[in-house]
């Protein structure tokens, strides 16, 4: 089958037109991901921006021809943090289905970490097996163990990369005392997932999404993002503690020139970095594995299996 998916996020959207083969295989035929801020200014306001809904739809409309363009067998859109908490996310929802003709589903975040789950689990070594898997999102992060023969622990926090960047971040760069803030914040979130997690011993720690992502490029000081030397990259404790000194050495503007950092995350890197470093610290896990596979390549693996289960 050939399917689209797309992923309306925080911070980023992301497309993926792929052929899923047989085995569960994904072949990528055309992807795409834009940073967006569909939830630039929610954390205050509990509603969608207009110029941030229109920055969305206008992406939204240019993948709409893109996918047109190929024979597609299906097609998913889903939204996360940004659009479940929205106050007027239906008007958003009514927007894109009229001009798009595009059906939205909001997942929870139990969902989106369950989909995220079958993305990062196609593209793992084959001698990675129980593994507690993160996704720092821009309003939230997921937090997913997952062991053969037991039921997955998911947790969800309503913390991302926006959300503490607009809740603690406000200086460029950010003050001692508005640091001192975002990580007791993130580290008393962390303790309150560990707290519901078995023994992590001989578990994996594996992370995706554009944070982990960046920091595994600028830890490379990649020129170009090359997803072949992201993904199953080793992403120490030791170089996320260095690369967090690095960027908040720089002001917003000195670090759109670091290697490896994706425009458009030069502010929100901060708190990114800091949350993959409390939650290492807090976990216990030195070494972080680097999966340039989630929630856009979970997606569309559903969406498959639900095909396949309607022709059974």
């Amino acid at each position: 089958m050939i399917l689209a998916g797309i992923d309306i996020g925080t911070l980023t959207c992301r497309l993926l037109i792929a052929l899923v083969e047989d085995n569960g295989h994904l072949v990528e035929l055309r992807s795409d991901r834009r940073v967006l801020r569909l939830g630039e200014g929610l954390d205050q306001g509990k509603r969608l921006l207009v110029p941030a809904m229109q920055r969305v739809i206008g992406t939204l409309r240019e993948w709409r021809e893109v996918i047109d363009t190929h024979q597609v067998d299906g097609e998913i859109v889903v939204a996360t943090s940004a659009v479940r908490n929205a106050v007027n996310r239906d008007e958003f929802l009514a927007k894109v289905k009229q001009e798009m003709g595009l059906a939205v589903e909001v997942i929870s975040g139990e969902e989106e970490a369950r989909r995220t789950m079958l993305g990062i689990r196609s593209g793992l070594p084959a001698d990675v097996t129980a593994i507690l898997g993160l996704d720092i999102g821009g309003g939230s992060t997921e937090f997913i163990l997952d062991r053969p023969g037991r039921p997955p622990v998911v947790r969800s926090v309503e913390l991302g990369v926006v959300r503490l960047t607009e809740r603690c971040l406000a200086h460029d760069p950010p003050t001692v005392q508005e640091l001192v803030e975002a990580r007791s914040l993130v580290k008393r979130s962390a303790q309150t997932v560990r707290t519901a997690l078995d023994d992590l011993a001989g578990v994996t720690f594996v992370g995706t999404a554009g944070t982990i992502t960046t920091l595994a490029a600028m830890a490379q000081k990649l020129p170009v993002y090359v997803g072949s030397r992201i993904h199953n990259y080793r992403l120490s404790l030791e170089d996320t503690r260095r690369l967090e000194a690095e960027v908040l050495a720089c002001t917003k503007a000195q670090r759109t020139k670091l290697l490896g950092l994706e425009l458009g995350r030069e502010d929100v890197i901060v708190a990114g970095t800091i949350i993959l470093r409390e939650v290492m610290e807090v976990m216990g896990f030195a070494v972080c594995l680097v999966s340039d596979l989630g929630l856009r390549e979970g997606i569309v693996l559903d969406l498959a299996a639900r095909l396949r289960n309607r022709e059974a």
